[in-house]
């Protein structure tokens, strides 16, 4: 067997353009790139490997670790976990800067290889730059605490130790029931240090995605749950989304009558305009959809991990009488709900349940539509909201006074409310348009009233919820889609926290739109603290003289080179929407929207902490009411 004389960091960067995969009869390479913060401990390694010969990787200079980490994990996410882009950065600080994007990865299951520079193997220079130090331990660098936000992690000492390492990540990060990032550190003193390796493991590797089918007992009991329920309804989870299942589910949901309800990372897998999708369930779901799980006397789950958003804390059902059946590739996930289990892929599942199920109809008969029907008369509603000085929209959530919001009316000059402005930016893009968004109040309003024409055009991190995914992930989803125009939903509280990755997209000509929604404020927490008694306490964003602060993003972003507009009417809005579509360099549109001025409730319910014991009475009545609520809840 012959041998190649490299560095441990060039074998690295060799072994990535050497990884295919094969998914449904297609093989192509799965590692599209790698984004990189060059700095002590990677860039005379890593950089230098990738100098000499990237191969076929994309090279993307990105501006901080957690917004490159956050556009390859949107990446990912948009190529249906088929692709990836690898992350390098330096030690200390900038693996440091890792945390929160791994953490995003993992709770949603998205592969992706991170590849952090570590202090060095051999210890003689300790303690390096950047190096924490620990009593207890000299073998603890800052990437230990990776390991908790990571599926497979490890830390190379040695350069032979890379190949077993390298196959194992890989292995991690190819299988669909545990998917999730890998994380391989590398000393950055063995990164340059050079070894004979094997000419083998330079071989094309390819990576098969078979579809795992499931086995004749779980195959006739799904049958038997299905056939005896009367009610049942279908829970769309991401794993539908990632197994492609939207054609079955269309025709089982069709053919049987069936409703299907979805969770944030399964809405998009089918259209919103389908007859019998009632859209989201739990706290950010619609009133159909809640409506129709009340009822349900059986949940199929398909690739969902039962979020405590999606079940509302575990009373969205009726136990009594609801059983469930859960279809996923991880039989970790397959157990929830005490269920019973199909551990399969969804797609090959539903299409061998399919002529199993001949003859079977649901009871909801008409109910489907009718709850549709009930749920677009309210979304219009939510389009149409108004604001008058004297006497605000009563059917909106409010907790602020007539006064407070006039206020917010003068120093945002705006009288516009964040629904009737989201409704009007669904209503006027392109129907193929990928939108994205993470935190705050918009991943709620979006999953209950914004429609999707296409699938896989709504890239909404819910699992994590992780601040500061909007923009980074919305160069992600460019780099995915680049024939297609791509939105960043964000609110001001998460533009602020992270968007350096909008320099990045300016910077590789890769367009995306900023739809920015500035109400002053982390307006979602804030409706958490008064939803509970508590009183507006440092969740505005007030000056030291208590007047409200009125950022100008657009020039902001002006700044960096962005086509920006100022909206603060539905005309400004539409106009915008318009002219940046038609633009070729990335856009951001800053939106001045009234607070409390969001979407809520639709019969669902947060199991949050609330202080037992207050001097506050509306804190006391707060406590009672989620002491009683729990009475109902169900702790599997």
């Amino acid at each position: 067997m012959g041998k190649i004389r490299l560095t441990t960091a060039q074998a690295l960067i060799k072994f990535l353009n050497q990884q295919y995969i094969h998914v449904d009869g297609e093989e192509f390479p799965f590692v599209e790139g790698i984004f990189n913060v060059f700095g002590h401990g990677n860039v005379l390694g890593i950089g230098q490997a990738l100098e000499q010969d990237s191969g076929h990787l994309k090279v993307i200079q990105g501006k901080n670790e957690q917004g490159m980490a956050h556009a390859a994990i949107a990446y990912s996410k948009q190529m249906l976990r088929k692709k990836i882009y690898a992350v390098t950065t330096s030690v200390g600080p900038g693996s440091a800067n890792l945390a929160a994007a791994a953490g995003t990865a993992l709770a949603n299951n998205i592969p992706v290889l991170f590849i952090p520079g570590d202090t060095f193997a051999s210890r003689q220079p300790d303690p390096v730059l950047q190096q924490v130090e620990q009593e207890y331990s000299l073998a603890v660098t800052t990437n230990d605490a990776l390991k908790p936000v990571s599926r497979y992690w490890d830390r190379i000492t040695r350069p032979e130790q890379l190949m077993s390492s390298l196959i194992r990540a890989f292995e991690v990060m190819t299988d669909p029931g545990k998917a999730g990032p890998a994380t391989v550190c590398i000393a950055q003193d063995v990164e340059g240090e050079a070894f004979d390796y094997d000419e083998k493991f330079f071989e094309k590797r390819v990576h098969y995605i078979d579809r795992k089918a499931p086995v004749e007992r779980e195959l006739h009991g799904a049958v038997a749950l299905i056939k005896g329920s009367k009610k049942p309804i279908i829970l769309v989870g991401g794993g539908a989304k990632y197994s492609e299942a939207r054609d079955i589910l269309v025709a089982l949901s069709e053919k049987h009558n069936i409703p299907l309800v979805e969770t944030q990372a399964g809405k998009a897998t089918v259209e919103s305009h389908f007859k019998n999708n009632l859209g989201g369930m739990g706290i950010t779901g619609t009133l159909a959809a809640n409506k129709a799980t009340r009822q349900a006397d059986l949940i199929i789950g398909i690739g969902t991990r039962y979020t405590d958003f999606a079940t509302s804390s575990k009373t969205a059902f009726n136990f009594e009488q609801t059983k469930f059946l859960n279809i996923n590739v991880s039989r970790l996930q397959a157990y929830k709900m005490d269920a019973f289990q199909v551990v399969a892929d969804a797609k090959t599942t539903l299409q061998q349940l399919s002529p199993l199920l001949e003859g079977y109809e649901s009871e909801f008969g008409n109910e489907i539509t009718s709850l549709k029907e009930e749920w677009n008369i309210e979304r219009e509603r939510l389009s149409n909201v108004t604001f008058t000085r004297e006497q605000f929209d009563p059917e909106v959530k409010n907790h602020f006074s007539q006064e407070v919001l006039n206020e917010y009316a003068d120093a945002l000059q705006t009288e516009l409310p964040q629904t009737t402005a989201l409704l009007a930016v669904n209503d006027t893009i392109s129907p193929d348009s990928v939108i994205i968004t993470a935190a705050g109040s918009l991943p709620g309003d979006v999953q209950r009233i914004w429609n999707t024409s296409q699938p896989n055009t709504y890239n909404v991190e819910y699992g994590y919820s992780c601040m500061g995914y909007e923009v980074s992930g919305a160069l992600g989803v460019k780099l995915a889609e680049p024939a297609k125009e791509v939105y960043s939903l964000v609110g001001d509280g998460s533009f602020l926290l992270l968007h350096s990755e909008l320099i990045t997209a300016l910077q590789y000509g890769q367009k995306i739109n900023i739809v920015l929604f500035d109400n002053s404020g982390f307006g979602c927490i804030n409706n958490l603290q008064m939803d509970h008694g508590g009183g507006s306490y440092f969740c505005e964003f007030r000056t030291h003289d208590n007047k409200i602060l009125n950022i100008d993003y657009a020039k902001v972003a002006e700044g960096y080179g962005a086509k920006t507009y100022r909206v603060n009417t539905i005309e400004q809005l539409k106009e915008a929407l318009e002219d940046a579509a038609n633009q070729n360099v990335s856009t951001l549109i800053d939106i001045k929207v009234l607070p409390k001025t969001m979407t809520d409730g639709y019969d669902s319910w947060w199991n949050v902490g609330v202080a037992e014991v207050s001097n506050k009475e509306s804190i006391q009545k707060a406590y009672e009411a989620r002491k009683h609520k729990l009475e109902s809840a169900k702790q599997y």
